[in-house]
């Protein structure tokens, strides 16, 4: 039997989600300079009273960003495939193949964040959050590689996660898909040749 708050819930929960997706919209279009609890109230059509219902400051707006993106952009899922890959190399394969269709759909706001992180804490901390989440992930990867004896003669962990951190770029992303015209299915594969050659040579 449902709880007689469910429906309260729900729509607590839709309201919540409708102030991150205008957030979301406002880094798009407008810049993170744009973005501030009136901006979002307005976004969303609600009061600002209402953003408040649902987020103490900006700060605690932008710090649920990015659980929200990554439940709508499926990152769980995606990232899935790569642990239950049957093999080291396997995984690597496919989280070059999970990088090359997850990071494009968040470049928008990646690039809105980078504009201004120095200089505001917010940007900063959700900046840190998304670098946390990348280089945990990264690391990973490459530890199964070493533990399967796929490494690379020369890498050590540390060293081998740092360089496919940095392949979570969007300036390489832009410079191929913007500037080459580049399809993901392009990307996708210039970054495994790149991670074949280099990671785990025959």
């Amino acid at each position: 039997m449902k709880s007689i708050d469910a429906p309260q819930n729900a729509r607590s929960q839709r309201t919540r989600d409708a102030l991150l997706a205008a957030t979301r919209e406002i880094l798009e279009s407008d810049g993170f300079e744009a973005l501030s609890m009136a901006a979002v109230a307005d976004r969303a059509g609600v009061t600002r009273r209402a953003v408040y219902l649902h987020f103490t400051s900006r700060a605690d707006l932008v710090n649920a960003l990015f659980t929200y993106l990554s439940q709508q952009e499926g990152l769980a899922e995606s990232m899935s495939r790569v642990w239950e890959a049957p093999d080291s190399v396997a995984a690597l394969r496919a989280w070059v193949a999970h990088l090359a269709d997850y990071h494009p759909r968040l470049m928008a706001v990646d690039r809105a964040i980078e504009r201004v992180r120095l200089g505001d804490a917010d940007a900063q901390r959700h900046r840190d959050r998304v670098n946390e989440a990348q280089i945990s992930g990264c690391r990973r990867v490459v530890e199964w590689l070493h533990r399967d004896g796929r490494l690379a003669e020369g890498w050590t962990v540390e060293d081998a996660a740092d360089f496919l951190f940095g392949l979570i770029c969007t300036e390489l992303f832009d410079r191929w898909m913007q500037m080459r015209h580049l399809s993901a299915r392009d990307v996708e594969r210039n970054l495994w040749a790149i991670c074949r050659v280099v990671l785990v040579p025959e």
